[in-house]
């Protein structure tokens, strides 16, 4: 069964900010991870994947541990905030699950909040390297194959990641700092709303022709950790059906550039 959001909290194709590549803007801090009304559904999903494909939806490489360990008590910290509460050594999580302490830390986490969580460390080639994440909801991509890249690596092989917006990416994860966390969006339409669709390098996703039936659209956050100096790459991810549209929306959303 398809898990929907009733709507989208951003237009991406209507918001000149966040068209222009990459499209970066200031977060609240205090706006870094949400809790909305798919919560229940996509928890449910992620607790299955996590139990069932462990192996493609959690990944770290050794030394990433300090990193994951500082990202798990950035996340608890918020969790009050959220409509969290402590119940003796667990969590009790809005949908009224019990998320217990301890464990690997990404399942954990992975549990806890709907949002995918992406550590990016500075590596010996000037790249910024993804070193571990809990990566439940891929939009056409594999953990596996990403995992100790460095970001153009990790890019590959999107068209657009030119080695001029290479370099800008890479200016922006040099450049975050831990009091002001940045945020930009995408969006993309689909036949499948499934949230788990990986898929290979090998096997690239084709570009939709016409009107498809959902639409994807992914809140993307970077935020750096104090002492590691990781920045983490966020996930939250939207999909609404294409009817919740407006008149204005549809159009200009089948008019954008593809």
């Amino acid at each position: 069964m398809a898990i929907l959001h009733d709507s989208l909290p951003f237009k991406v194709w209507m918001d000149p900010r966040l068209t222009r590549l990459p499209g970066i803007l200031p977060m609240d801090p205090a706006d870094w991870l949400r809790v909305d009304e798919a919560y229940a559904g996509q928890m449910a999903e992620r607790a299955r994947l996590i139990a069932s494909e462990p192996g493609a939806v959690i990944g770290a490489l050794p030394g990433s541990e300090p990193a994951v360990a500082e990202l798990a008590e950035a996340v608890e910290a918020r969790l009050p905030g959220l409509g969290f509460t402590r119940e003796g050594a667990a969590w009790r999580c809005p949908d009224g699950r019990l998320v217990a302490d301890g464990g690997p830390a990404l399942a954990r986490l992975g549990q806890l909040v709907q949002e995918d969580l992406c550590v990016m460390e500075a590596g010996p080639e000037g790249h910024h390297v993804l070193t571990a994440a809990v990566l439940c909801f891929p939009a056409s991509w594999t953990l596996a194959e990403k995992l100790g890249r460095g970001l153009p690596g990790i890019h590959r092989p999107v068209e657009v990641y030119d080695d001029g917006l290479a370099a800008r990416v890479q200016r922006l994860f040099d450049a975050v700092r831990v009091e002001q966390p940045l945020w930009r969006a995408n969006v993309l339409d689909y036949v499948d709303p499934s949230l788990y669709q990986p898929r290979s390098e090998a096997n690239r996703r084709e570009k939709p022709q016409g009107r498809r039936g959902f639409i994807r659209s992914e809140r993307q956050g970077l935020m750096r950790l104090p002492r590691t100096q990781a920045v983490i790459f966020s996930i939250h991810t939207y999909v609404v059906a294409r009817e919740t549209l407006t008149a204005e929306e549809e159009a200009a959303f089948s008019a954008r550039p593809r």
